[in-house]
Formats: C-alpha cells, sequence, structure tokens
C-alpha cells in the first residue's frame, strides 16, 4: 500500500500534501518552489510508495480553466515521464485557497501567519487531497 500525494500546482509555489500509509488522514507536507518540485517529488518517491498523485484542476465558476491550468498542462508531461508507473488524477480545487484561508482564521492563527501564502498552498492542497479520499 503507497500514499496518496496531492500537488496545489502554482507558477512560483506548490503545496505538497499526503496521507499516512492507510490512507485516512490527510496532511500538509511542504510548500516547495515550483522550479524544485521534481527534485523534491524524487527525493520523496524514492523514500515512500506514493499510489496514486493528484493533482488540482483550477475551473473559473463558469467551469472554463482558469489561467493557472496553461502551467499545470506544460508540468503534467514532465511529471508523467519522471513518475511512469504513478496514476496521476486530477480534482476540481474550486474555493480551496477560499477555504484554506477561512481554516486559518476558523484554528486561531493571527493575521501575520494568515498571509503567508506558502501556508494556504500547503492547506489548499491538502484540502485537494481531503476532496479525492471523499470521492473514492
Amino acid at each position: 500500500m503507497g500514499r496518496l500525494l496531492a500537488l496545489d500546482y502554482g507558477k512560483r509555489r506548490t503545496g505538497i500534501a499526503v496521507t499516512d500509509e492507510l490512507k485516512i488522514i490527510a496532511s500538509g507536507l511542504t510548500t516547495m518552489d515550483t522550479p524544485s518540485l521534481l527534485g523534491f517529488l524524487a527525493e520523496y518517491l524514492e523514500k515512500e510508495k506514493v499510489e496514486t498523485i493528484v493533482i488540482g484542476l483550477p475551473k473559473q465558476m463558469n467551469n472554463t480553466a482558469s489561467e493557472s491550468e496553461a502551467d499545470i498542462q506544460k508540468f503534467m508531461p514532465k511529471l508523467q515521464a519522471k513518475f511512469p508507473n504513478v496514476p496521476i488524477v486530477r480534482i476540481d480545487e474550486r474555493f480551496t485557497s477560499k477555504m484554506a484561508f477561512q481554516s486559518m482564521i476558523d484554528s486561531g492563527l493571527g493575521k501575520k501567519k494568515r498571509q503567508n501564502k506558502a501556508l494556504v498552498d500547503e492547506i489548499s492542497a491538502t484540502l485537494i487531497l481531503q476532496n479525492y479520499m471523499a470521492q473514492l
């Protein structure tokens, strides 16, 4: 059995979340500078068995692709080439950033910490992963 890993892919930063080995709990792992992402994932997948990679599918309210989808489409072939044996799935990520920010407020994080965009990306990746797990 392997973990599930989710990416909240962004042009500059990517939030990463993983499950435990039993795939019960999704937790934020880290946020990476996107140019370093493939190297980080290679190291991580060398140490941990990852069953599936879940990548957020950014859409507008009218169901069309958002601007960041073009960047993800350029990244996907590189990811698939690097990890050909790991299935990659996409899941709608609408509202995850807003939900991440609201969860930061609800958990009592101060204004300074809520301005940490890397933390928002990591929480967003966790929400993407939780949404995927709910569909299994």
